[in-house]
């Protein structure tokens, strides 16, 4: 029976709760089904698109889902996808994702939207991989549920984007696996593109302590100053809340922490984001005792020093979102680098057929960037 589709409401908040609640339980570490206050504001948000699916029997809520972008950003997120245990199975899931595509990639309103997606079962990766999404890549430790989770991130392009993708010359050696891999999930080629060995990080002076400063509309309100034009910065849906600096003022570093997800995403920093370069390492330790148990960075693919300059610190390159950003007639790649200071243990991860390329890079990687190498000695 087809469930039925319809724009949440400020009425139906209450109700969203509730059916969060027996979805995810306490732990649900977003404000998009825990806060009246912030789901009223994103309901109401012309940038969002938030549909519910109603029982026809009973007229109860049995799923929802949004997708959320932001003014001047053509990245939608999808989240918030739930479903009543009651209904699972009903097949409401992918209805409301088939929508939500429909409405905001088949208009051309949005020229891709992501999700990230859980691996304690393959049902999420095949809801979203039945109605186009396709997997970019692993997020290990990507954030604090009931206990620490990775999750997958997939994506799905509206017709064309993918096609004009900005080539790019030459990637970190490293980087190579990810891209045949995420070129065979996507059916694109990065053939043009040739390995080369990491760039060196410039050695700065010595650490000085760094302060941390977490007052939301402080830095906000500093980051736009520094950064008008949102061509010098990068990050979707990501609004920066705290602010890193050396008691100089040398360089400012900031990110977005979320303590209840216990995740960190270094959106960039003034006066340039090399200026922290060499810095990266202790701004991830500051981060880790704030809570940030998973740190990432979303990197140009053509920025060969700030891949290198991650690479370098630990940072592991988990995904590659093709065509993420777009610059005029073109569309830039990016790559997902993180790192996390927490014991990875995959045992509880579940991958459905296409995303087991993806975590098998990322073992590699891990290994290579972690294990010592092994010498035979004659």
């Amino acid at each position: 029976m087809t469930a039925l589709i319809e724009q949440a409401t400020p009425a139906d908040i209450a109700e969203l709760r509730q059916l969060y609640y027996a979805v995810y339980g306490p732990h649900y570490p977003t404000a998009l089904g825990t806060d009246p206050a912030e789901m009223s504001r994103l309901i109401q948000d012309p940038h969002t698109l938030w549909l519910v699916t109603r029982c026809p029997r009973t007229g109860a809520l049995a799923g929802s889902a949004a997708v959320h972008s932001e003014p001047g950003s053509r990245v939608g997120r999808l989240e918030g996808l739930a479903v009543h245990p009651d209904q699972r199975g009903s097949g409401c899931a992918g209805q409301l994702t088939e929508a939500l595509c429909a409405a905001t990639l088949d208009t051309g309103t949005l020229d891709s939207v992501y999700a990230t997606v859980r691996t304690v079962s393959a049902g999420p990766q095949r809801v979203v991989a039945r109605n186009g999404f396709r997997p970019l890549g692993i997020l290990p430790n990507a954030v604090e549920l009931s206990s620490r989770e990775s999750l997958a991130l997939y994506a799905r392009h509206a017709p064309g984007v993918l096609d004009r993708r900005v080539p790019v010359d030459e990637v970190p050696a490293s980087l190579m696996p990810l891209l045949r891999t995420a070129g065979a999930s996507l059916g694109i080629s990065y053939a043009g593109t040739r390995p080369t060995a990491p760039q060196p990080t410039p050695a700065g002076p010595a650490p000085r302590p760094l302060e941390m400063i977490e007052a939301p509309a402080f830095v906000r309100r500093r980051f736009q100053e520094h950064f008008p034009d949102p061509g010098r910065w990068f990050y979707p849906l990501h609004t920066p809340n705290i602010l890193l600096t050396p008691e100089d003022g040398s360089f400012e570093v900031y990110a977005y922490l979320n303590r209840t997800g216990g995740y960190c995403a270094l959106v960039t920093a003034h006066p340039e984001p090399a200026a922290a370069a060499g810095r990266l390492e202790q701004v991830t330790r500051t981060l880790t005792r704030a809570g940030a148990g998973y740190v990432e960075a979303l990197v140009p693919l053509e920025h060969h020093a700030g891949l290198s300059a991650f690479a370098a610190e630990g940072f592991i390159a988990g995904a590659l979102y093709p065509a993420m950003r777009r610059d005029g007639d073109g569309f830039h790649d990016y790559v997902v680098m993180s790192r996390t200071t927490e014991h990875i243990d995959f045992r509880g991860v579940v991958v459905d057929p296409p995303l087991q390329p993806f975590l098998d890079s990322y073992v590699s990687a891990w290994a290579s960037t972690h294990l010592p190498s092994r010498e035979v000695a004659p």
